[in-house]
């Protein structure tokens, strides 16, 4: 197996955990991204989590039939509570595949149970909630390295790439927050495409509400102010 045999996002995912990394994927979906660098030899070791028994199970029979169980450690539990920071070491860690909101909760969680040592460099991979996810890297002084937006099953996903900062402050504005603080300065094709549309669905949205029987004008006010903000992106 190898990064190659990944599903896109997985292997643009992929493409960000550095050599010789000590990798924790969290919610790992048969372990997949966690075997194609082991048998790439690209880290040095990794843990699945998984949070449910059958995922997990099947996590563990895909590292025993590749023949990874010495690179691989697959464990069940929820979120980061699988980590042991003192032991494990860890320089990496990818979620892949959630929500942006659910990505912050499982972070949040791990970083008040201290299980987060600020060495991880965090690979995050949200379906949807992009904003919340990097207003929780900000706040708690992430810097964002990277970003990177693809298309996959005429689906379009967005790749996060944080690292601590020790040394100087993190800001971002609501601009960096909202539309990518390196994304909106790319400027790439699929990003147009993709605020155009919602640039269509927030139009059609407000324009509904503003039909509706009952009072909606603090909606319509958040969602004019979404439009009048993506149309001075797109200008």
């Amino acid at each position: 197996m190898n990064t190659k045999q990944l599903s896109l996002r997985l292997e643009r995912a992929a493409s960000y955990v550095l050599p010789d990394s000590r990798l924790a994927d969290i919610g790992s979906d048969h372990a997949y991204l966690p075997c194609a660098l082991a048998a790439e030899g690209t880290i040095e070791s990794a843990i699945a989590g998984e949070v449910i028994k059958g995922p997990f199970e099947i996590a563990v029979k895909q590292v025993k039939r590749l023949g990874l169980q010495d690179k691989i450690s697959v464990r069940l539990g929820d979120g980061l509570e699988v980590i042991d920071p003192a032991s494990d070491q860890l320089s990496a860690i990818t979620i892949c595949g959630m929500g942006g909101t659910l990505i912050a909760a499982i972070l949040d969680e791990g970083y008040q149970a201290g299980k987060l040592t600020g060495k991880e460099r965090l690979i995050l991979q949200p379906n949807k909630d992009e904003y919340q996810l990097r207003t929780w890297l900000i706040k708690h002084q992430y810097q964002i390295v990277a970003e990177e937006l693809i298309e996959e099953n005429k689906k379009l996903y967005e790749i996060i790439i944080a690292e601590k900062s020790v040394d100087q402050q993190v800001t971002a504005s609501e601009a960096d927050l909202i539309f990518g603080v390196h994304l909106k300065q790319e400027r790439s094709p699929l990003f147009v495409k993709k605020w155009q549309n919602e640039l269509k669905k927030d139009k059609q949205i407000a324009a509904d509400l503003a039909k509706s029987a009952t009072d909606q004008t603090e909606k319509i006010k958040v969602f004019k102010s979404k439009i009048e903000k993506i149309e001075e992106l797109l200008k």
